[in-house]
């Protein structure tokens, strides 16, 4: 018992004084874990963050501009006699609908606007408007409460919800729509409304009486997207017959449809918006209300849609008491979350490069700093292993001096991490990976000390057969990097990251790192033959020094190339994308500013001192062919001024081929540059299209293509804001504005007017949207360059991935360090043993810095040249998977920008790093003195 206790005090003693002497190295060990499980606490809850972030900016922008689900019904009226409809109670039904979504998600969903309803285009009997232009008037009735904070009444007032008892519901018409139908406040509007098959057997007939005229007012959410006939009315063809129909619309209030109803009108189409909640974690919250999305209108129809409606046989459901027909559910935010999802996909496949990366350089810098501890304690392991001490009791002693260091630091890692991390975000912290890092650290210690220390073979007489077997086994081992890196590269070009595949980028440096370790020893060979050839000896010996000591600093070489290719990488998305988003920001607005409305209206308002101004009009025309007369449907038609696009944007490639335009009447071809998607269409000859003006004789077009678009003009930014209303695939063509008096102002299609300022008060944004609204009314949807490239680069995925790779970045650049100093530290004593050699045969003091430097020479020179080419390399490799083109917008792919001061940065560091051992090591030397020298010789 006495003998047990014994030898058990002096194991703790002997752990206790190995890990006196170890702690520099301990403690490396112990900042490595650290900082690996503390990424592995706060990262993820960092990025969940970003993502939760980057989901809202996209909802809450969509959400401005539209409602992303809605409901809809239309009451049944005729269930009772008299007709009835009570639609202030079946408005605030609405709300208790969303009861009906299940797991929970009612809690995310709320319903805003108090439900609005619209009817379907009555004619209008009376009064006519003025003038022989119009064979007929359609007026569609629309009760829209949130348009109130949007309108300013010039005269009475907005149609009161509560009607006074025996008079006509009330209505609300533009100053536009009252000037067109020569009516104003008090005017009486005869309408009639189409009938309900069954019911009725002659349309209904109801009056309205003007309550107010408005004017509209700026909204800087896209209120007015969609909604511009409230503001101005519009025209097109009759159908079946000649004429023009003139198309209006007006505002009413609440319980118009009550009184409507009593006049035998039939239901209205009544909407529900409802609004998601994604405060929080807001990734999650959108993936648990999908599955209930799914199921919602299914849900809907099981409880409340159980009858048959007896005059359509369609689905009669029950809300709140009122019968109403089929619930139709309009889901939008699925199809986003969908987009959104691949686009997180990818920012998760960058940021995995760049934790595959640092995980590898601390792995490697781990191994290295094993190494060193492991030789510190060689002579002492041989000592031990002389007195008969085994394998296994030595990995276990070095087993008990290293675990508890490296499981504290992971403990500690882990909950500096957690605290560190945001807390309600859709990420979470990963113990799994932490585990898993500190598990590879703890067992590189006896692995490395077992190699260490384990009984070496007997030597034999078959010396010659085990080198070859050496070498046989390096040829092997290369051949499988090279080859796994080859395959990681052709499987991410062709199926794309993934969490494996991610460590490609590993591979390849693993393979740069071969190769250089391959030429290195042929480049020293030839420098080693100049170097002889010369007078002094310190070259002669210097190169051979590093071409004996190349192999043995493969390591340091791996962790240096994969620490600089890394930061190069990094550094060259980050100007990628930076270039990119200011791309993008161009291609959105076209110029400094640009303003969209619908309709090809003219530009009003007079110029504005300091900003010049371009109008483009988008119209959507059938075209023939003057060859063979085939017809070309849906050709988008844009009009230009060339001489105020030059004017804009001077340096534009598009405006210099547009340059050649002249002016043209209706006998007189029209100058054309066409798509090449149009322009293989009809190989020779122009194009012809028949254009009605209201009231006058049809006019036939002739556009005459005096050019095809290149790519360049294609995405030329001029084109940017008027190509995003364009749909994909469809054939483009370009005249100038000379055509603008004879081809018709329509409602469809669209204007735009570009923006440049002049001066520094010109580029002003509010001096910008001033002038736009100026010209083409408050219901432009105006964007400012500056504010789109803030908002842009606000994005929470483009902010995430970039703090990730500069996280990451410094991140292995210490770890760099830290491995280039410890293999440094490592290799000192072979260079300090030939320095201290030559000096006993009379080398000078500036001689053994110069054989310092010498020596460290090759690493820098490989690490940065491999390093760099590594950085270079990765991105043309992944060039199919490396899609940045969703964080920048814009039309193509960003081309890749490599951050050459970053770069130059970079190599300047490791070349100074080494400088500064190769001085430390020269003073060092210097200090010893002769018996020391002699000791180390």
């Amino acid at each position: 018992m006495s003998r047990t206790a014994g030898n058990g005090s002096v194991t703790r003693r002997l752990i206790r004084r190995e890990t006196r002497g170890d702690l520099p190295l301990l403690a490396c060990l112990a900042a490595l874990v650290l900082a690996l499980t503390a990424l592995c606490a706060w990262a993820p809850a960092f990025a969940g963050g970003q993502e939760d972030r980057a989901l809202r900016q996209r909802v809450d922008a969509a959400q401005s501009q539209a409602p992303l689900i809605s409901l809809s019904t239309t009451p049944e009226v005729f269930d009772t006699q008299p007709p009835a409809v009570d639609m202030a109670t079946l408005l605030g039904a609405g709300r208790t609908l969303s009861k009906q979504l299940g797991g929970g998600a009612a809690r995310h969903m709320s319903f805003t606007g108090g439900g609005s309803y619209d009817y379907d285009q009555a004619s209008l009997l009376s009064p006519r408007p003025p003038g022989p232009a119009n064979t007929s008037t359609q007026l569609t009735v629309s009760y829209l409460p949130s348009a109130r904070a949007h309108l300013r009444y010039v005269s009475g007032h907005a149609p009161a919800d509560r009607t006074p008892s025996a008079t006509a519901p009330q209505i609300a018409l533009s100053q536009t729509t009252a000037r067109v139908l020569g009516v104003r406040v008090g005017s009486r509007l005869t309408l009639e409304f189409a009938k309900t098959p069954g019911v009725q057997n002659a349309p209904p007939q109801a009056q309205l009486v003007v309550s107010g005229v408005y004017r509209t007012t700026a909204a800087t959410d896209g209120f007015w997207t969609g909604r511009e006939t409230l503001d101005q009315p519009s025209r097109h063809p009759q159908e079946r017959s000649a004429g023009t129909v003139l198309a209006v619309r007006g505002l009413v209030g609440l319980d118009a449809a009550d009184l409507l109803a009593g006049a035998g009108v039939g239901g209205p189409r009544v909407t529900w918006q409802l609004r998601a909640d994604l405060s929080g974690a807001s990734l999650d919250r959108a993936r648990a209300l999908t599955g209930p999305l799914s199921q919602y209108s299914v849900d809907l129809s099981a409880a409340l849609c159980q009858g048959v409606d007896p005059i359509t046989n369609d689905i009669a459901c029950q809300v709140d008491g009122q019968t109403t027909g089929p619930l139709l559910l309009t889901d939008f935010l699925t199809p986003m979350l969908a987009t959104f999802t691949a686009q997180d996909q990818q920012a998760r496949s960058l940021a995995t490069f760049a934790v595959d990366a640092l995980a590898a350089v601390v792995l490697a810098t781990t191994a290295v700093a094993v190494r060193l501890l492991l030789r510190r304690r060689q002579a002492h392991l041989r000592l031990q292993r002389a007195r008969g001490a085994s394998s296994a009791r030595l990995v276990l002693l070095r087993c008990a001096v290293a675990w508890p260091v490296v499981v504290t630091a992971a403990l500690l890692g882990w909950t500096a991490g957690q605290a560190l991390a945001p807390t309600g975000t859709s990420g979470s912290p990963q113990p799994v990976p932490a585990a898993c890092a500190t598990a590879v650290v703890a067992l590189t210690v006896p692995l490395m000390t077992w190699l260490a220390v384990r009984e070496p073979r007997r030597p034999g007489r078959l010396r010659r057969s085990r080198r070859r077997t050496v070498v046989g086994r390096r040829l092997v081992l290369e051949s499988t990097v090279l080859l796994a890196a080859a395959a990681g590269v052709v499987a991410l070009r062709s199926q794309g990251p993934d969490g494996i595949l991610g460590a490609v980028p590993v591979l390849v440096a693993l393979a740069v790192v071969l190769l250089l370790l391959r030429i290195s020893p042929l480049v020293l060979r030839l420098v080693l033959r100049q170097a002889r050839r010369g007078r002094g000896t310190v070259g002669f010996v210097g190169a051979a020094r590093a071409a004996h000591d190349a192999p043995a600093t493969g390591l340091a070489l791996f962790v240096l190339v994969l620490t600089l290719g890394t930061a190069v990488f990094g550094g060259l998305v980050h100007r990628t994308i930076d270039d990119g988003l200011t791309t993008g920001a161009a291609w959105t607005t076209g110029s400094d500013a640009s303003a969209t409305v619908s309709g090809t209206v003219a530009s009003t308002g007079a110029a504005t001192t300091g900003i010049r101004t371009a109008v483009q009009r988008l119209r959507v025309l059938d075209l023939a062919g003057q060859a063979d007369g085939a017809a070309i449907p849906q050709v988008a038609v844009v009009t230009v001024d060339p001489r105020r696009l030059a004017a804009v944007a001077p340096k534009s490639p598009l405006a210099e081929a547009l340059s050649a335009g002249t002016r043209a009447d209706a006998s007189t071809p029209l100058p054309s540059f066409l798509s090449p998607g149009l322009r293989a269409r009809e190989r020779t000859g122009g194009f012809t299209t028949t254009v009605v003006n209201p009231g006058r004789p049809p006019v036939d077009l002739t556009l005459k293509p005096v050019g095809t678009l290149t790519d360049a003009q294609l995405d030329d930014p001029l084109l940017g804001p008027v190509t995003a209303l364009i749909p994909a695939g469809t054939p483009l063509l370009i005249t100038t504005a000379d055509a603008d008096r004879l081809l018709p102002q329509q409602a469809s299609g669209s204007t735009v007017l570009l923006l440049k300022g002049d001066t520094p008060a010109g580029t002003e944004p509010a001096a910008l949207r001033s002038a736009a609204a100026r010209a083409l009314g408050p219901l432009a949807r105006i964007r400012v360059r500056s504010e789109t490239l803030d908002s842009l680069r606000a994005d929470g995925l483009t902010r995430g991935l970039g703090t990730i790779y500069s996280v990451t970045s410094l991140l292995a650049a210490l770890t760099g360090l830290l491995a280039l100093a410890l293999e440094l530290t490592l290799t000192s004593g072979e260079r300090g043993r030939t320095t201290s050699f030559l000096r006993t045969l009379g080398l000078g003091g500036r001689e053994a810095g110069a054989l310092h430097f010498l020596q460290l020479l090759p690493l820098a020179v490989a690490s940065a040249a491999g390093g760099t080419l590594l950085g270079l390399l990765e991105p043309r490799l992944m060039a199919g998977t490396l899609d940045l083109r969703q964080f920048t917008g814009g039309p193509a792919q960003p081309a890749l920008r490599t951050d050459y001061s970053l770069t130059l940065a970079l190599v300047a560091g490791v070349t100074a790093l080494i400088l500064i051992a190769a001085a430390t090591e020269t003073v060092l030397a210097r200090r010893r003195r002769l018996g020391a020298v002699l000791r180390l010789t």
